[in-house]
């Protein structure tokens, strides 16, 4: 018989440690997902089932097939059609204009000035503030008889505003205050100029590169992986957003600031149709998943990853 040699013993040592290590590692990692499948798969999948029944919290789940989803896109459901305007109109406005204000300002505060540790501070407060507490905030200063909004315009010879009382305005007003919240956005854009190297801008500077050069030609297209970052985010905050309907307008007037989670949680808390606030949710759901795809594909074209060329 051949004796068994020390490095076998030493593999065999070896993949024991890697099992057990294996082990360990899932045995730490079983809350969170366990978390995950019970908190967040699990009523995922029974919103599902759900969104094919006809339940109002209080009887048992009648089965009604594709029912609440022909109510939604049939038109029967009038105020489906008028919540998904609004919230697109909403997030047309509120998402371009953010991530311009925000990368604009982050450019400004990237500047040697002194002070701007507080700057930065004070511009990136408002994003850490409740948005109930903003909602309040901003109702008083849009107020058409006492706000500090129409008080500037009078004082500047101007006509006031309607703001979030007036159909026309009340969407625009809305994304206006958005802009208030953009702190975060404004940091990460922040930290994604820090990381631009700076002999790109010196190389250019030796050519003869006018400050316009260098934000067209090394700023813009070195900040294209953050653009785009924050504009899957946006997209997806824009679609979410709820308080601020809630607090301010109810949803109104008339219904014009009836965004889309505002109508959902009026389907299923306030009309008790539980079933088709599921449906609701997951077109909402389909919705920003078939908007996130398109601005990936076309990411390929505008983004650009340094070493690997455009995506």
């Amino acid at each position: 018989m051949k004796p068994i040699s020390s490095r076998s013993g030493i593999s065999v040592k070896k993949k024991r440690g890697f099992y057990k290590n294996e082990l360990y590692g899932i045995l730490f990692a079983l809350p969170a997902i366990l978390g995950l499948l019970i908190f967040t798969l699990g009523p995922m999948l029974y919103s599902l089932y759900m969104s094919f029944t006809d339940y109002s919290g209080s009887n048992s789940p009648d089965f009604i097939g594709l029912g609440n989803y022909k109510r939604m896109f049939s038109g029967e459901d009038q105020y489906f059609y008028k919540s998904l305007g609004v919230t697109l109109y909403f997030v047309a406005l509120s998402v371009p204009t953010g991530i311009i204000y925000s990368f604009l300002l982050a450019i400004l505060l990237n500047r040697d000035i002194k002070g701007k540790a507080i700057f930065r501070t004070v511009f990136y407060l408002p994003s850490i503030v409740p948005i109930i507490a903003i909602s309040f905030i901003w109702l008083w200063l849009l107020n058409p008889d006492l706000g500090l909004a129409n008080e500037l315009l009078r004082s500047l010879g101007l006509p006031g505003s309607q703001w979030i009382f007036g159909e026309k305005s009340v969407v625009p007003s809305l994304a206006l205050m958005n802009l208030w919240t953009t702190g975060g956005t404004m940091i990460i854009f922040l930290a994604g100029l820090q990381d631009i190297p700076r002999s790109l801008y010196e190389a250019l500077e030796i050519d003869g590169g006018s400050k316009l050069d260098k934000l067209w030609n090394i700023t813009i297209p070195m900040m294209t992986p953050t653009i785009f970052f924050n504009l899957i985010m946006g997209i997806i905050n824009g679609f979410q957003v709820f308080s601020q309907a809630y607090v301010m307008t109810s949803g109104g007037p008339n219904n014009a600031s009836l965004f889309y989670v505002f109508y959902l949680y009026r389907e299923a808390f306030q009309f008790s149709r539980m079933g088709s606030a599921s449906a609701i949710a997951w077109v909402l759901f389909v919705i920003i998943m078939l908007l996130t795809f398109v601005v990936f594909k076309s990411s390929k074209k505008w983004v650009y990853y340094e070493g690997d060329g455009a995506r």
